[in-house]
C-alpha cells in the first residue's frame, strides 16, 4: 500500500493535543464543500454560524445558558470514562432530572421560601442519580454491559417523562397543550443579568468544573478511577473496589446529568415540557471526549458545541437550512476525532516502493 499505519512504542503527546484542533479543521473543511454544494457561499455561511450568534451581549448569555446542561453532563462523562464506564445515558438521566425537579416543583407551587427551590434541586439530583444507579446495579450485580443498558434507559426515560407531561403533571388549564402549569417563583432559578436569560446555574458549572477537576487529578479516589480505567485487573491486585468505584462514576455522573435536567426546567423554561433537551446528553458525549476528559478542555469543547446549537438555529431562521445542520456537525466533529485520535497509537508511514514491491512476485514466478 501506498500509505500505511505503524504502530508507535508509546503515545504521541503532540498528536493527543492536536487531534482535536485537526478534527475540528477537517469538520470546518468539509462543512464548507457542504455550503458551498448546497448553494450558500461558505464564508457567509459560517459567518451566520459562528460569528452572529455573540456578536451582542444577549448573544453570549445565550451561549452560556445552552452550554450550562452540556457541561454539566459533560464533566460527569468524563468521570465515568476515565474508569472505562461508558455511560451513553446522560441524556435520559438528564430527562429524569428534569422530571423529579417539574414533580417537586408542582407539588410545592405555593410555597413562598427559597427552601421550595432547594428541594426541586435535590429532587432533580436524585433522580439523576438513581437513573445512573440502575445502570450501576444492573453491571455489577449482572454484569450487563453498561453501554447497552443506559441507551435503553434513554428511551424508557423519555417515554416517562412523555407519559407525565401528557397525563398526571399535564397542566388543566393548558388547553390540552403537553406542558405542566408554570413553576412558583420560590421554584424558579434567578437570572443573573437583566438583560439575559443565563441563571445561578453558571455557578452549579463552575463548581462541578472545580470539583471533578481536583477529583481526578488531585484526589486518591480520583487515581484509583484512573487505575481502574488503565487495567482493571491491577486495580484489582493493589485493593481497588471495581464495583464501588463503578456505583461511585455512575452515580455522580447521573447526578451531574439530573441537576442539568432540573435546571433547565427551574431555569429559562419555567415548566416541564416533551422538549426540555435537543439532545444535550448526547452531544455531552462528542465534548467529553473532544475535551480531552479534562475539565477545562471540557470548558472549552461546551462553549464551542453550544455555539454550534445557536448557530444551528440562526442558520435556519437567516439561511433556511436544516434544523439538522447542528447534528451534522457533531457527528462530523466525532467522526474526525475518532479518526484523528488513531494518530495517537500508529504512525502514517508514506511506501514510495509500493509498485515495484508489488511487482516483485510477478516477476519471480515469471
Amino acid at each position: 500500500m501506498l500509505l500505511s499505519l505503524e504502530p508507535r512504542t508509546q503515545q504521541s503527546r503532540a498528536m493527543l493535543l492536536l487531534s482535536p484542533l485537526l478534527a475540528g479543521l477537517l469538520t470546518l473543511v468539509s462543512g464548507a464543500l457542504l455550503f458551498a454544494a448546497l448553494g450558500h457561499d461558505p464564508l457567509q455561511t459560517f459567518h451566520t454560524l459562528l460569528i452572529e450568534p455573540v456578536s451582542d451581549f444577549y448573544g453570549v448569555s445565550e451561549l452560556l445558558l445552552k452550554a450550562l446542561p452540556i457541561l454539566l453532563c459533560a464533566l460527569g462523562l468524563a468521570v465515568a470514562y476515565q474508569a472505562r464506564i461508558w455511560n451513553i445515558g446522560a441524556e435520559g438521566q438528564l430527562l429524569m432530572g428534569a422530571l423529579a425537579g417539574s414533580a417537586v416543583a408542582l407539588a410545592v407551587i405555593d410555597w413562598e421560601s427559597r427552601w421550595a427551590l432547594v428541594w426541586v434541586l435535590l429532587a432533580g439530583i436524585l433522580a439523576g442519580a438513581l437513573w445512573g444507579g440502575l445502570a450501576a446495579w444492573l453491571r455489577t450485580r449482572f454484569n450487563a454491559n453498561e453501554i447497552l443498558t443506559t441507551i435503553m434507559l434513554n428511551y424508557i426515560a423519555l417515554n416517562l417523562l412523555l407519559y407525565f407531561v401528557h397525563g398526571p403533571l399535564k397542566d388543566p388549564d393548558g388547553f390540552s397543550f403537553p406542558q405542566s402549569a408554570m413553576f412558583g417563583d420560590a421554584s424558579r432559578l434567578p437570572a443573573l443579568f437583566e438583560d439575559g436569560r443565563v441563571h445561578v446555574g453558571l455557578a452549579f458549572v463552575l463548581l462541578a468544573l472545580v470539583a471533578v477537576w481536583v477529583l481526578l487529578h488531585k484526589s486518591f479516589l480520583g487515581f484509583q478511577i484512573k487505575v481502574l480505567g488503565l487495567d482493571s485487573r491491577a486495580a484489582g491486585f493493589v485493593g481497588f473496589r471495581e464495583k464501588r468505584l463503578v456505583w461511585l462514576a455512575l452515580l455522580l455522573s447521573g447526578g451531574l446529568a439530573g441537576l442539568a435536567g432540573v435546571s433547565e426546567v427551574s431555569g429559562p423554561i419555567g415548566q416541564l415540557v416533551p422538549q426540555v433537551s435537543p439532545g444535550y446528553g448526547y452531544a455531552a458525549i462528542t465534548v467529553a471526549f473532544l475535551g480531552r476528559l479534562n475539565p477545562l478542555g471540557i470548558l472549552a469543547a461546551g462553549l464551542l458545541m453550544s455555539l454550534l446549537y445557536l448557530g444551528g438555529e440562526n442558520a435556519q431562521m437567516n439561511l433556511n437550512l436544516p434544523q439538522s445542520l447542528t447534528q451534522l456537525f457533531q457527528g462530523m466533529m466525532l467522526f474526525y476525532l475518532l479518526a484523528c485520535d488513531v494518530l495517537i497509537l500508529y504512525r502514517p508511514r508514506l511506501n514510495l516502493n509500493w509498485r515495484r514491491r508489488a511487482a516483485l512476485p510477478e516477476t519471480a514466478s515469471a
